[in-house]
C-alpha cells in the first residue's frame, strides 16, 4: 500500500482557506483524503461542532497532552492554543490515506522538520481590501479585533516563500482547481510513483 501524503495548507484568517478546502472534499476528484481535526482551547463558534471542526479541550487538557508528547505540532494563536495529534496524523497516512493539515506558519515549520516530504502550500487574497472585506462579511468580530487580524495577517504573509506552492485565492474556481493540480503533481513525484510501481519497475530493470 502506497504512503500517503500529508498537505500542509496555510494562510491569514478570512482568506478563504476553509472553504476552499470545503469544496474540494465536496467535489469528485479522485484521491483519498481526508482533513486532520486539530486539538484547541478556544471556544467553540456558532455553527461549529466538537470532533468536526476541532477537539475542543481546556487549557489544563492540552497542557497534559503536551507532556505527554501526544502533539506533532503545537503552537499559541489569538491567546489560544492549537495542536495537531501525531498518532493520527501517522495512521491515516500509513493507511494510505492523504491528510490536509490546516494550520498557520509556525505549525507549519515543525511539521516540515519533522516530516520533510510533506507538501506545503500558502493561500494569499488577492489584495488587503478584499481580505478586510471578507473579515467583515463574517459578522462575528469587532473592528477592534478585525484591525488586529489584518495586523497579523501581514506578519503570517511575509512566511509565504517557506512554502512549496501559492494559491492566490481571487477567483474561487481558480484556486480550486490549482489546488487539485498540486495535488496531483505531488502524487506524481518521483518517491509517490516509485512506492506505487515498486513491482512494475523492478521487473522492468530486471536483465
Amino acid at each position: 500500500m502506497s504512503q500517503g501524503i500529508l498537505f500542509i495548507i496555510s494562510a491569514p484568517s478570512g482568506t478563504g482557506k476553509s472553504s476552499l478546502i470545503q469544496e474540494f472534499l465536496n467535489s469528485k476528484y479522485s484521491c483519498n483524503i481526508q482533513v486532520s481535526i486539530s486539538h484547541t482551547t478556544r471556544i467553540m463558534r456558532p455553527g461549529e461542532l466538537n470532533g468536526q471542526h476541532y477537539y475542543f479541550i481546556t487549557k489544563k487538557e492540552f497542557q497534559i497532552m503536551i507532556q505527554k508528547e501526544s502533539f506533532l505540532e503545537h503552537a499559541k494563536v489569538f491567546n489560544h492554543y492549537y495542536g495537531t495529534s501525531r498518532q493520527s496524523i501517522e495512521s491515516m497516512l500509513f493507511s494510505g490515506i492523504d491528510v490536509f493539515l490546516d494550520i498557520d506558519w509556525q505549525g507549519a515549520k515543525q511539521i516540515k522538520n519533522k516530516i520533510p516530504e510533506s507538501k506545503s502550500i500558502f493561500l494569499l487574497p488577492p489584495s488587503k481590501d478584499i481580505l478586510y472585506k471578507r473579515l467583515k462579511k463574517r459578522g462575528q468580530d469587532s473592528e477592534t479585533v478585525i484591525a488586529d487580524r489584518m495586523s497579523k495577517a501581514v506578519n503570517e504573509m511575509q512566511h509565504y516563500s517557506e512554502y512549496d506552492y501559492l494559491i492566490i485565492n481571487d477567483d474561487f474556481k481558480t484556486a480550486i482547481n490549482d489546488l487539485k493540480i498540486i495535488i496531483t503533481a505531488a502524487h506524481l513525484c518521483l518517491l509517490p510513483q516509485k512506492n506505487k510501481y515498486c513491482s512494475l519497475i523492478a521487473n522492468l530493470l530486471k536483465s
